[in-house]
């Protein structure tokens, strides 16, 4: 049984970059009637806010979907995009519309109900491979938005550390001028889960 312990809130006071990468190991974890369902997160994304315009918070747009990103860091962003439910961590200093998008997990709990919820022809593979996956998966709603991943039901605990890790550009941004081009996007190298694993450009980093 795999223990979890909620990381504290000072695990969030990093900077968006940083978060993003630190993230990557630890176990993302939502608790409903149905039952826990957790997996480890191997891909995320950063997005910088004013100046990233592939960011929700780009020049400081505050909209009421957005409102939470200018919240204290370690605060959950859900928001849909194509009918997805998609989940982010606020990040970065209060009032700076920073976060990271999770974009797959490793299911390591409640993979019967991640197949149940999913479908039952998924292979395991396929369960959390992807950000509306995942939400679909681990029962991640938009009622979850606001709420704080230092308690349930969903938060993030303690996990492992990937020896190597990659960076690549985001996903999904093309429209997004040279932001498209940042490499923000990080994943656990060689990990099955990961969402999109072949990727021309990307950097190595040896944690």
């Amino acid at each position: 049984m795999v223990k979890l312990e909620i990381l504290p809130q000072s695990f969030y006071n990093q900077s968006t970059l940083q978060l993003a990468q630190a993230l990557l190991g630890h176990i993302l974890v939502k608790e409903t009637a149905e039952g826990i369902t957790a997996g480890y997160i191997v891909e995320t994304e950063g997005y910088l806010g004013p100046k990233d315009q592939a960011a929700h918070g780009f020049k400081n747009r505050i909209t009421k979907r957005t409102e939470i990103l200018f919240a204290e860091a370690g605060h959950v962003y859900t928001h849909t995009m194509h009918r997805h439910c998609l989940v982010n961590v606020v990040s970065g200093d209060v009032g700076i519309p920073e976060s990271v998008l999770i974009r797959a997990v490793e299911p390591v709990l409640g993979i019967p109900i991640m197949q149940q919820r999913r479908g039952e022809d998924k292979k395991e593979r396929d369960l959390t491979n992807g950000p509306g996956k995942l939400c679909q998966a681990l029962g991640i709603t938009m009622n979850d938005y606001g709420n704080q991943f230092t308690q349930a039901p969903l938060y993030i605990a303690q996990g492992i550390t990937y020896e190597q890790i990659s960076a690549s550009p985001r996903i999904g941004i093309d429209n997004s001028g040279e932001a498209k081009d940042y490499l923000w996007r990080y994943y656990a190298e060689g990990n099955q889960y990961v969402s999109k694993r072949k990727f021309k450009e990307r950097t190595l980093i040896t944690m």
